[in-house]
């Protein structure tokens, strides 16, 4: 299972880095003495450890119905333990205590689907336009969702529906197809509010209709993050100066508004610089994914790629008022281990596949020409 030899994208790396560095700048600026600052550094090292272990691997195993049938059970299994003996944090019952650590299985099942998705897709890429196809990766990625919402991480059941959306697209689905792909989504939809969605998440949905008309209740993060994004101005109040974080007017600044407290201390131009290496990441996962030995790589490379842009997408949406407050991460930047590990435990995944793909095959046939 283990190989010798790594090929390491550095490229994607050297982005990855100063992503986690300004996570680490903007905890410490407004933590003070929390150790936010110091936890998250052990949790890069061991996120950096997973990336670099499973770059050394062989992930060809992973292409066995099997072996991800048996991935895909333990994580429905994992999910409906936890919402029995799952403990609560901020309201969602999704986490498990391991000794002095607390761990989110959450995350980790999202890379799962992400696989069973592209082993589905790659095995039908032929007649992939026939909707019986979406109708059943759809089942796979319900199952899910509702067992996510059911604890409930409204977040976390959003970025598996925007898995499974995204997967859909890349996988070939015909435009006449696309419709029924909106319309099922707005049932499912229909279905978790009246009868999955509890009433605070309604009225976080509702007070999104209507943000300012209760600023001091279910508003009041959301309102406080456009202040932060806002004060920040072009070139930011500078490092420790953000009053939004610095003053806890602004709750949870080192996970779901951590984007906010960045704005508001490196302005408008750091954001841009924060998209420029988002970019550069996205990249460089696609790049690496179209080299991919079958369709299986290609599309799990893609899944990697949607995953993180979802995750993107809800944070950056939510933190200047356009999406409802959901509970979402930031990859690279939000406090936390499960999520970070996970990220790159993705990543090295896709370096894993990289070893045994199409480049490095023409490599092999080149240097097998060259000794002749």
């Amino acid at each position: 299972m283990f190989s010798f030899r790594a090929k390491i994208d550095w490229l994607l790396v050297a982005a990855i880095i100063p992503l986690m560095l300004a996570g680490l700048i903007t905890m410490n600026s407004f933590s003070g003495q929390s150790s936010f600052f110091t936890k998250q550094l052990f949790w890069i090292g061991v996120s950096f450890v997973v990336f670099f272990a499973f770059s050394f691997m062989d992930f060809r195993f992973l292409r066995r119905t099997g072996v991800l049938v048996s991935l895909y059970a333990a994580g429905c299994g994992i999910l409906a333990v936890l919402l029995v003996f799952g403990r609560v944090v901020n309201g969602a019952q999704s986490w498990v205590s391991i000794g002095l650590f607390s761990i989110q299985p959450t995350d980790p099942i999202k890379i799962v689907l992400i696989l069973v998705l592209a082993k589905y897709f790659s095995r039908r890429h032929v007649d992939i336009a026939n909707i019986r196809h979406i109708l059943v990766s759809g089942a796979y990625t319900l199952i899910l969702f509702a067992l996510i919402a059911l604890q409930p991480d409204f977040g976390s059941a959003i970025i598996i529906a925007a898995i499974w959306f995204g997967m859909v697209l890349v996988s070939g689905i015909s435009k006449k197809h696309l419709l029924a792909v909106v319309l099922i989504g707005a049932v499912a939809l229909g279905g978790a509010w009246l009868f999955l969605f509890k009433d605070y998440q309604k009225a976080r949905i509702l007070t999104f209709l209507h943000p300012m008309s209760d600023t001091r209740g279910a508003g009041y993060n959301a309102y406080q993050s456009m202040i932060a994004v806002g004060s920040g101005e072009l070139l930011g109040e500078g490092i420790g100066y953000g009053t939004q974080s610095r003053l806890n007017f602004l709750p949870e600044h080192e996970t779901d508004f951590i984007f906010a407290s960045f704005a508001e201390e490196w302005g408008f131009l750091g954001v841009l610089i924060l998209f420029l290496l988002f970019g550069i990441v996205i990249w460089r996962i696609l790049h690496n994914a179209m080299l991919g030995e079958t369709n299986f790589e290609i599309l799990y490379g893609a899944g990697v790629a949607i995953l993180l842009m979802a995750h993107i997408i809800v944070h950056v949406g939510i933190n200047i008022g356009l999406l409802p407050v959901t509970g979402t991460t930031i990859p690279f930047l939000s406090y936390g281990g499960s999520h970070l590990v996970t990220e790159m435990g993705a990543l090295g995944i896709l370096m894993g596949m990289r070893k045994y793909g199409r480049v490095t095959h023409r490599e092999n046939m080149e240097l097998s020409l060259n000794e002749r």
